[in-house]
């Protein structure tokens, strides 16, 4: 009995030191190969949401690459158009949030010395000074990050160039890639690739829709609540809000936590509560109504997956990371399914569990 309890034991303890081993080579070579992964990914996202209208030129007879190139002109119209909208605003109101970040800056100085907290002068003052040495400290690391910034900017304008080719080429060829596959896989192996691609894009689309749709009404709501409240840098926050929609869950209450500090350096701490209140509101109707109902259609993944896959992705890639990182474990969840699907249907059905009668129960007499 032990024995078979000890070769369970390791049985188990192999299969988890082999999937760790396989997850730790899969994180390597993706690390290696990220400035190829990136755009790749990039790329079919926006693929997403741009396929609709590129299918509905290609139906009204356009040609194929003269769809392709009208739909992502389009897309980079839309984009400048954003640009060009949030940078006035924030041109024309940053030296008004800089002085009002001052006031409220010895506001907070002047509650803290108050009560309760009754915080001295030379406390303030060294907790000042230990900042300013560290960053003073810091001097060559930021220099060197100037630098590092310069390449990063490079590095940035190459992806974006990437992304937008390799859309260019998934609008205009992505009707190929599913009779590529049969050439490529065989016959008979090819047919599983395509009924994984076409469930994982299905997903995929699913989610883009889903995201769009939740951050549209968050964007709408809040937006609204702060332009009624004449919040300095209204319009860029909604549009945060909007993008940051797209990062389930983090990106909902980061961009809450700016629009409510942004209210309480600009307009004080009754608006900054004001604000608080539309936030936490519209977010719980996000959270109980609109990403259950849609959300679970889509991806059919629990809030308990969503956090760690966001919270896995920032911390190992940043922003793009967490932006990325339910959707790859959405289409990983489509492929693990698929895989239980089908060695469901070649293994049948389970046995069935045959229930043990209740015993008769005796007419009570007379």
């Amino acid at each position: 009995m032990i024995g078979g309890g000890l070769l369970w034991l390791a049985k188990w303890s192999l299969c988890i030191v082999a999937i760790a081993l396989g997850a730790w080579v899969l994180g390597t070579v993706t690390a290696r190969l990220w400035v190829v992964i990136l755009p790749v990914a990039l790329a079919i996202v926006v693929t997403t949401i741009l396929w609709p209208p590129a299918r509905w030129l290609t139906a009204h007879r356009f040609p194929p690459a003269l769809a392709a190139t009208v739909t992502l002109l389009g897309f980079v119209g839309v984009l400048a158009g954003i640009v060009a909208l949030i940078v006035p605003s924030v041109a024309d109101q940053a030296p008004e949030l800089a002085d009002k970040s001052t006031e409220g800056i010895n506001q907070v100085r002047d509650w803290v010395q108050g009560p309760p907290l009754r915080i001295r002068d030379e406390q303030l003052d060294s907790a000042v000074d230990a900042i300013v040495g560290r960053l003073q400290s810091s001097g060559a690391q930021i220099a060197s990050g100037v630098f590092t910034g310069v390449s990063t900017a490079t590095s940035v304008l190459i992806t974006v160039f990437l992304v937008l080719v390799l859309v260019f080429f998934f609008l205009k060829d992505g009707r190929r890639f599913l009779p590529w596959m049969h050439v490529v896989f065989g016959s008979r192996s090819g047919r599983h690739v395509e009924a994984v691609l076409e469930r994982v894009w299905a997903t995929l689309g699913g989610f883009i829709r889903t995201q769009a749709i939740v951050s549209m009404v968050d964007a709408v709501l809040i937006g609204a609540g702060l332009f009624i409240l004449d919040v300095p840098l209204a319009m860029v926050l909604s549009v945060i809000t909007f993008i940051g929609g797209f990062v389930p869950m983090v990106g909902a209450f980061v961009a809450g936590a700016l629009a409510v500090l942004v209210a309480l350096v600009g307009n004080g701490f009754t608006t900054a509560l004001i604000v608080l209140g539309i936030v936490i509101a519209v977010q719980q109707l996000e959270g109980n109504v609109l990403q259950p109902v849609l959300q679970s259609r889509s991806m059919e993944l629990h809030a308990v997956i969503v956090l760690l896959a966001v919270t896995a992705g920032g911390s190992l890639y940043g922003i793009t990371g967490a932006f990325l990182a339910v959707p790859v474990v959405a289409m990983i969840a489509v492929v693990i399914r698929y895989i239980g699907e089908q060695i469901d249907a070649a293994t049948g059905p389970p046995p069935a569990v045959e229930e043990p009668e209740e015993p008769a129960v005796a007419a009570p007499k007379d």
